[in-house]
């Protein structure tokens, strides 16, 4: 707060101080002006003087004829323009000449004392400024036809007066000018710059708030007449806002989520080891006498071996597609992999009824590894958790959208289908939703919980998408769109007919059987889930 009133204080200051420069620049200027007007007035009316008394050939006698009485000098003065004003008449020598006998008063023998010419001096015919008792007079001199010389001089006092007059009242207004506008200023800019102070509280609320929880959805609300860049820095704040408690809410998710799959996979690992170690106490302690016990320990513990390692390849797998590595996309045919992948389903359940609807090729432009495991995850996941019963049905297809041709890959089953509230977590690593036995017990369905999470990443790394639909009792259908290379991509040699290892990011995947369990329900009741 204390930087926006500052603000608004530097802004009052700076605009009165600019202000009070044009006055005084204003008031200079005029009083200049004011100066020069009065003072070319009085000169002016000193030259018409000068001139009408040269014009007219007037001597010393005419003059002092004219002075004998005080009418014929009225008269006479008046007809030369001297309007009562100073005038003296000095000789040759610079001696003054008396008129009508008259002695020279103190203005006068002041006047003659700043108008004598020495010898060689030119005479000051142009009006110029005297000092005669102490007070300001223009003076201009002619010469008569006797060669005398008669000087004339008006006070020039009065134009001080006035330009003194004139600087009062405009430093009055000017002040007055100077107030009015600070104040406006002031206020004007407090009332402008109030997005400023909502911006300082909403983000002072924020940086007082708890720093484990601060309370990121504050917004800065809009005001009405505000100038376009401050407009501009609230939206700029709003949206970096909007972004950082986007990246908070991220940042804490991720959070939760590590936590959630280190305990997770801390406790799949720790299944398998218990067991094997278990095992290896009952050998070591001699409680494995019997061939056939030592044969179902070596059985067990070897599928517990298998157990982990398949865990472990898939969250390396998951690992390598989180950081997100350069593929080598190729051609590949997705009807091949599709059809070779329903051929190792029926080998394994050959009572399963499995269909095939597609057309004679659709090439995908992707790494062929990957789209064998996204293919097998999801037939493993129809494997282990719907009964052979339940009929498979796998389409592909192509459909031209926004961002270009892409390929439509449909793999349903007619199993029990999943609740609403698992499915939405059916991309969770880790998550395997319960389902009901035959019993009617509850339990955790078999597998790691990571198949679907495999699948998810790995069309996410392609730039494809992949969704579910599923409901209790309907069966679950789940829908992969990956980029299509063409018709065209297929004519270089082939690809999908062989079985190349993904570049970098996981060990090859056996369709089916040697793909990671996912996330249809359970055995004989509910599909499970498997999340990212």
């Amino acid at each position: 707060m204390g930087h926006t009133v500052a603000m608004r204080a530097k802004l009052a200051i700076s605009s009165i101080v600019v202000l009070a420069m044009g006055l005084v620049v204003l008031i200079s200027f005029s009083v200049m002006g004011i100066r020069h007007y009065l003072t070319s007035s009085i000169d002016d009316d000193l030259q018409m003087s000068r001139d009408g008394i040269e014009q007219a050939g007037m001597s010393t006698a005419t003059i002092t004829q004219l002075v004998r009485s005080t009418d014929l000098l009225r008269q006479g003065m008046l007809s030369a323009g001297l309007h009562g004003n100073v005038f003296v008449i000095l000789d040759p020598s610079g001696a003054i000449v008396p008129l009508g006998g008259h002695a020279a008063d103190p203005a006068q023998t002041a006047l003659a004392a700043t108008s004598r010419v020495g010898p060689g001096e030119t005479l000051r015919r142009a009006p110029h400024a005297v000092s005669l008792g102490g007070e300001d007079y223009r003076a201009a001199a002619a010469r008569l036809p006797d060669g005398n010389v008669i000087v004339l001089a008006q006070p020039s006092g009065d134009v001080e007066d006035v330009v003194l007059k004139v600087v009062h009242l405009e430093l009055v207004v000017g002040g007055v000018l100077v107030v009015l506008l600070g104040t406006f200023i002031y206020f004007g800019a407090r009332w402008r710059l109030r997005p400023l102070e909502d911006m300082v509280e909403t983000a002072s609320a924020i940086a007082e708030g708890d720093p484990d929880r601060p309370n990121l959805s504050r917004r800065v609300a809009p005001r009405k007449k505000t100038f376009r860049e401050v407009e501009q820095l609230r939206t700029a704040l709003n949206a970096m806002l909007e972004q950082v408690e986007t990246a908070f809410d991220t940042r804490e998710h991720a959070a939760v989520h590590l936590k959630r799959f280190v305990a997770d996979a801390s406790h799949e690992l720790r299944t398998p080891l218990a067991a094997i170690r278990g095992y290896l106490q009952l050998y070591e302690k001699g409680m494995l006498a019997d061939e056939e016990e030592r044969t179902r320990a070596l059985t067990r513990m070897s599928a517990e071996t298998e157990r982990m390692a398949r865990l472990v390849d898939e969250l390396l797998a998951l690992a390598r597609l989180d950081q997100r590595p350069q593929l080598r996309p190729r051609p590949v045919d997705l009807v091949c992999v599709v059809r070779e992948a329903a051929d190792d389903l029926r080998a394994q359940q050959s009572e399963r009824c499995v269909r095939v609807e597609a057309p004679d090729a659709c090439a995908v432009l992707a790494d062929e590894s990957l789209v064998r495991q996204i293919v097998g995850n999801l037939l493993t996941n129809v494997r282990v958790h719907t009964p052979v019963s339940a009929d498979v049905r796998l389409s592909v297809a192509t459909v031209t959208t926004a961002r270009g041709e892409r390929a439509i890959l449909r793999v349903r089953d007619e199993g029990p289908g999943m609740r609403a509230e698992d499915a939405e977590r059916i991309f969770d690593r880790f998550f395997r939703a319960t389902h009901e036995g035959a019993a009617g017990t509850t339990g955790v369905p078999p597998g790691s919980g990571l198949g679907m999470a495999v699948v998810q990443a790995a069309v996410a790394a392609h730039g494809g998408s992949v969704r579910v639909t599923t409901a209790l009792g309907r069966g679950l259908t789940v829908v992969v769109e990956l980029p299509a290379a063409g018709a065209e991509g297929l004519a270089g040699g082939g690809a999908g007919k062989t079985r190349a290892a993904v570049s970098g990011l996981a060990d090859p995947v056996a369709p089916a059987a040697a793909t990671a369990s996912a996330a249809t329900p359970g055995s004989a009741a509910s599909h499970s889930a498997e999340a990212p």
